[in-house]
This record gives C-alpha cells, structure tokens and sequence, in this order.
C-alpha cells in the first residue's frame, strides 16, 4: 500500500546516516586493533611454549611429581622456565605459616637447562610437551608469565589440590585456548577421588600412607571432575595429549605438537595406575599388636610381673601416639585453613582423651596395691572401651546420607587391639562363667 511504501522510504533514508557513522567507527577501531593484534602475532611468532612435567622425588612434598612451563624465544636464543611450585624454609615463620595452613609459594623464572638438568641430577622422570598454540596466545601466555614473576605479584597461598603449581599450569592452558581446556574438562567425571589419587602416590610408605589419609576428612571423598584431578602434574601431561581445539585463527589443531622422553627415573616406587585397597595391610598390623596385647593379658592373668609391667607400657604408648595425631587432627580441623581436614569423622574416637593413656600406664605399673591396681587398670579399659564403642559407632554413621568418608584403614587398624585393651574379653569371660557352660551342659 502506499501508506506502507512512504513508510518504507522514509525508514530507509533515516538508516544511512546513522549507518554510515557506524561502518565509519568500526573501520577505526578494526584498524586500531590490527597493529596490536599483528605486534602481538609477531612478537609471539618467535616463541616456543613447552611444558615439562617432573615425577615424584624423594622428598615427601615432590612425591606427587612437579610442573614448569619453558618458553623458548627463538629470537633471543633464550629459555626461561616458569615454575609456580616455589617455596623455603627460610621464609620467615615458615613453619608457624605451614601449620596453620597458610604456606606462601611463589613464581619464579630461571635458565630451563638448569632447571632440567637439576631434576635429572635428582633421578626424576621428565616428559617435555610442546605446545601447538597461536603466536598472539604465545605472547600472551609470556605476558602473563612475566607479570607472576614481578615481586608484587608472584606469592599465592598454596593449596594441595585447589591451587598449586600444577593447577596454575592447567589455568594457563585454558587461557591459551581461550576457554576451550575447561570447557572440555571441567564437568567431565574423574577417575578417582582425591583420597584415590593421593594414595596412588603414597603405598609404598605405611606410616605416611596410613597418617595422610586419617588426617584428611570426608571432603576429599567426593567425586571430582577431571579438571579437578589436575592438581597433579602427570594428570595435566596425560590430558593435554588427548585435547584438540579450535583457535581464535579458527585452525583447529592438537594441543600438544610433540612429547619427549627426556629422563628415566631408577628404582623409584611407581605411581599405581589403579589405587590398592590398603586396609588389608592396615588390619593385618592391627591384628598383630592384638594378638601380642592378648598374650600379655593372658601371662598378666598368671601373675607375671613381667607381662604385666609390658601391658601397662605398651598400651601407654598406644594411647600416646594416637592420642598425639588426634591432636593434631583437633588443632587442624579448629584452628588452620587445611580444609581438608575438615570433618573428619576419625576425631570420634581418635581425640586427645588417649593421651591419659601414658599417665594411667604409669600409675598402674607402680602401684603394688591391688585395689589400687584394679582401679587404674578399670580406667584404662573405659578408656578403650570409649575407642571401640565410637569407633563402631563412626563405622554405622557411615550409613547416613551425610557421611561418606572413606576410613577403613583406621579403624581396620585400631578396632583390633581396641577390643583387646577394653571391657570386651572381661564382658566375655563372664558370660562363659556364668551362662555359656549352662547350655553346655
């Protein structure tokens, strides 16, 4: 209609001014911003990203391997390896710092030979990838590396499994990819559990296998995703092997362009593939120690000095050292940012209380009185009567939706000699005095 076509016409010649002006303006800011971008391609058309990923050392914190990035400047001939895993124990209240969780580790740069050499003096498995990234996302990743090792910015609170020398590294790769790595990896399910994977690294020793995993609580229990399974270094190495992205070139390439074997380790314990079930080991020690605590009981029962002055040392030095770790399990779980440690279901029944273990061992032992024998001797068995009944107690709260944590290899540990040491094999013995030989006989 006519109406409609004048409408049309007048519309039309409305836009072009205002067309004109934004055609104009983008034209200015695009050629503003081809210089910038062409720097940053040239500048990064130099470089080469590299990451290397270390296996465990001997020291228990490098049990779980180690990450550095290496950014290679062909125009210059110089190799720098970024390292986010940097700390001392000459900071000052270092130790203060580490107890309370609040342990500072720093960003630092340095010669990548030396660093590489250095690990291979200290008989570390290494694997070098090189990256496939964009020249503008290289300069990039070299502009943020620089900034983290600027004096102002290079300290962060270390955290074991949310933010470590290894999760940096995983950040990076994301950026470099423009968002690409976490939205591949981050809801993807993981393989195992914190708890899992921190075991994988830790079998071969039973004491710090065993101590790490009664400190940490419930929390670690969870299901994770992949991405979170990236605080360790080796996971991050095997990830990006598989990964393929688009670039902001719009070249859809293999992150990783090459893997090199740099170094072997000798005769290190290996890094399991599949976690153990390791309470079998810890329920075996339990069992030994009570079955030595029943053959001191039963030359005790005989009047033998001898046995009963080992009774009483030996359960002390029980109640000791588990009293000692419930404290520290207490002080972290109240005091420090180990968060991890956070409800933790072993505090029921592994508490400071077993300290009174030691003391009551004392009294008994030099007491020569019978009856006061008898009373210090009661004590001690409350006490761990007080053991058994919340350790079984802990292990049936597991039946609850809100508890879930995963700790077999204590109590499969301490229940044995528990029961043992408590009110059990007297509650036992009067049952088969007074009842058990009726329906015998």
């Amino acid at each position: 209609m006519p109406h409609n076509n004048d409408c049309e016409v007048f519309l039309t010649k409305q836009r072009k001014p205002a067309g004109t002006a934004l055609f104009i303006l983008a034209f200015f800011l695009l050629a503003a911003r081809l210089p910038a971008q062409d720097a940053a391609e040239d500048a990064g058309s130099s470089l080469v990203l590299k990451l290397a990923v270390m296996g465990p050392g001997d020291e228990l914190y490098f049990w779980w391997g180690h990450i550095g990035l290496i950014i290679e400047d062909a125009g210059t001939g110089d190799a720098r390896f970024y390292d986010w895993g940097i700390f001392s124990f000459e900071n000052e209240n270092f130790f203060a710092n580490f107890a309370f969780g609040r342990l500072l580790y720093s960003c630092g740069s340095s010669q990548a030979a030396r660093n590489i050499n250095y690990y291979i003096g200290n008989n570390r498995d290494i694997t070098v990838y090189t990256l496939d990234i964009p020249a503008d996302k290289k300069e990039e990743v070299r502009s943020f590396a620089e900034w983290n090792v600027r004096p102002e910015n290079r300290d962060y609170y270390y955290h074991h499994f949310k933010d470590n020398c290894s999760t940096r590294i995983r950040d990076i790769l994301d950026m470099a990819t423009s968002g690409a790595f976490k939205a591949r990896y981050g809801d993807a399910p993981g393989r195992y559990t914190l708890r899992q994977h921190v075991r994988r690294h830790t079998w071969f020793s039973p004491f710090f296998d065993w101590i790490l995993n009664f400190w940490m609580g419930q929390d670690i229990d969870k299901p994770i995703t992949v991405w979170d399974e990236m605080f360790l270094p080796a996971e991050v190495g095997a990830r990006i092997q598989d990964f393929s992205y688009t670039g902001g070139d719009g070249v859809e390439r293999r992150l990783v362009s090459r893997v090199e074997r740099v170094n072997n380790a000798v005769g290190r314990p290996p890094v399991l593939e599949v976690p153990r079930k390791q309470w079998p080991r810890e329920l075996a020690l339990g069992c030994v120690v009570a079955v030595f605590m029943a053959v001191l009981l039963f030359f005790k029962s005989q009047e033998n000095r001898a046995a009963d002055l080992v009774w009483a040392i030996a359960q002390g030095c029980l109640g000791f050292f588990f009293g000692a770790v419930g404290t520290i399990l207490l002080f972290m779980m109240a005091f420090t940012n180990h968060d991890y440690t956070y409800h933790n279901i072993n505090i029921l029944y592994i508490n400071p209380l077993l300290l009174a273990a030691l003391p009551l061992g004392i009294l008994y032992a030099l007491t020569y009185s019978p009856q006061e024998k008898r009373k210090w001797e009661l004590i001690i068995k409350i006490l761990w009567s007080y053991v058994l009944g919340f350790g079984l107690l802990s292990l049936l709260l597991r039946a609850l939706p809100n508890i879930w944590q995963q700790n077999q290899v204590t109590l499969t540990m301490v229940l044995p000699f528990a029961a043992v040491l408590s009110l059990l094999p007297d509650g036992l013995a009067r049952f088969r005095r007074e009842y058990l030989w009726r329906w015998l006989n």
